[in-house]
């Protein structure tokens, strides 16, 4: 094959998808265990959580509905299925660990969505999309962790819902730049808006004049 990977893909996926007026902010499993580097999740993701809170500051000033996820098993990870059973740091969600709080600088306001879940996308199992059309959200801009993991799966649920999903990639972070990039570039081509943290905010600010 003697085509580059642009132009391989830019064959089949080249089409864009257009923001809606109605969006919505959500914050994927930013908790501790991907800060504590002690933990086997570490994750290194620190600025990828700058850009969030940054972008979660636009959002708030501009009355953007926001939503933030975490991960809760019960006792022994009854909960959890199959994905407790591959995944084994996943018990560092069990109910009360200091490994599910939200990371330092954190903090859901009172009318802010906190989604409890248990398996990879944020829509999976939750009562997620019907929130969000019930107060008509059109698009969802997505940031957290991880890229390859819970962000792609909530990713590919938003659009399975009809939302249209934005990736943010500052916001966003892996164990490893090199899934983080495989990932952002496959939602891409196939499944969302991938955008840089200004894009992000600029399209936030400007979220109520695009009536």
């Amino acid at each position: 094959m003697t085509t580059s990977l642009d132009q391989n893909y830019s064959k089949a996926y080249s089409h864009s998808l257009q923001p809606g007026s109605n969006p919505a902010l959500i914050l994927v499993d930013f908790v501790q265990a991907y800060f504590d580097v002690d933990c086997e999740l570490y994750a290194d993701v620190d600025d990828a959580l700058q850009s969030a809170l940054r972008i979660l500051n636009v959002a708030r000033e501009n009355n953007v509905f926001v939503i933030y996820t975490n991960v809760v098993y019960q006792s022994g990870g009854v909960d959890g299925g199959r994905f407790y059973e591959k995944a084994l740091p996943l018990k560092h969600f069990l109910k009360g660990s200091p490994m599910g709080a939200f990371a330092d600088g954190l903090q859901p306001d009172a009318n802010e969505l906190v989604v409890s879940k248990q398996y990879a996308s944020a829509f999976f199992g939750t009562s997620l999309a019907s929130t969000l059309t019930a107060k008509g959200i059109d698009t969802l801009v997505i940031t957290g962790v991880t890229t390859s993991g819970c962000i792609r799966a909530s990713c590919v649920d938003a659009l399975s819902h009809g939302f249209i999903p934005i990736v943010v990639r500052d916001a966003c972070g892996d164990r490893h730049e090199a899934p983080h990039e495989a990932n952002l570039f496959d939602m891409q081509a196939k499944y969302a808006e991938v955008w840089p943290e200004a894009d992000a905010c600029d399209y936030l600010s400007k979220s109520g004049q695009l009536e």
